[in-house]
């Protein structure tokens, strides 16, 4: 499948946000608690710029492996259309929230260079196909430290969970001997804990500002992992349950991995705007 690149994020994002009012009728935000009741749900819509750079050896090779560039090298998508999923609860001054978002790229080129992937390398023009898929999972318990009718701020800690799975396909050299077509497929688990903090500040009866930041630079075991997600956000409330809202979020992941089949690292970068739909009691 070839990997396609879109450039008309603006009209996209405007056409997303007329569907979503034209569907329901009324619309709402997501991902950032409301003030005025104690339970949410949300969904998004999230239009990022993607960047992906991958290294995969094993402790075995001779070299360490090539620094991938998975959209300039493989052709994976720049920019997707992100569905994500939120839910949270205010228990007091105790506030608990999930976040869930999944890519799936897939990519085919004639190689530019000559790269090294788990042991085999792809030569310069070698058809190859590739594929990169993840899932991250967010959970964050909060405290509000300041907490009234019009703004909420306080301090979280959470655990920020990914699920890699990378793949290249195509005819390339193992030990130095041309072979066949050489598949290389390499998967991992990172649950890396957060600290963080987060506002809520309504600064109308039916506009409310919203942020969040979640950060971590922390070696564990085999990992040595560095994130940044952040969320800035606005919300407009339609009705008493209901609201539409923008956002932009931001994610900077680094995983740096020394195991036995796989010394390497991914860094893994998103930024871009949502649209939001929300529905809160």
């Amino acid at each position: 499948m070839e990997a396609r690149i879109s450039h008309a994020v603006p009209t996209r994002i405007a056409l997303l946000a007329a569907a979503s009012a034209a569907t329901f009728g009324l619309c709402a935000p997501a991902s950032a608690q409301t003030l005025d009741n104690k339970y949410w749900i949300s969904a998004m819509a999230f239009y990022p710029r993607i960047d992906t750079d991958v290294r995969v050896a094993t402790a075995a090779q001779a070299d360490i492996g090539t620094d991938i560039d998975f959209e300039k090298d493989l052709a994976l998508d720049h920019d997707e259309i992100l569905p994500s999923f939120s839910g949270g609860a205010r228990f007091g001054r105790v506030i608990v929230g999930a976040d869930f978002y999944k890519l799936d790229r897939k990519g085919q080129i004639g190689l530019a260079r000559d790269i090294s992937f788990d042991g085999v390398v792809y030569p310069a023009t070698a058809q190859v196909r590739s594929g990169f898929e993840s899932e991250i999972y967010r959970l964050t318990v909060g405290y509000a430290f300041v907490q009234n009718s019009s703004v909420e701020l306080g301090a979280a800690i959470g655990a920020h969970v990914t699920r890699f799975d990378m793949s290249i396909s195509g005819q390339g050299t193992v030990g130095g001997q041309v072979g066949q077509t050489e598949v290389r497929r390499r998967d991992a688990l990172a649950p890396l804990p957060t600290i963080g903090a987060f506002i809520t500040y309504k600064v109308a009866p039916r506009v409310e500002l919203n942020g969040r930041f979640d950060w971590l630079s922390l070696k564990i075991d085999d990992y040595d992992g560095r994130l940044l997600n952040a969320q800035v956000g606005a919300n407009y409330a339609v009705a008493k349950n209901l609201a539409l809202g923008v956002a932009y979020r931001y994610v900077d992941y680094r995983l740096g991995i020394d195991k036995e089949r796989w010394n390497g690292r991914v860094r893994y970068k998103l930024h871009g705007p949502a649209v939001l739909l929300q529905a809160s009691f």
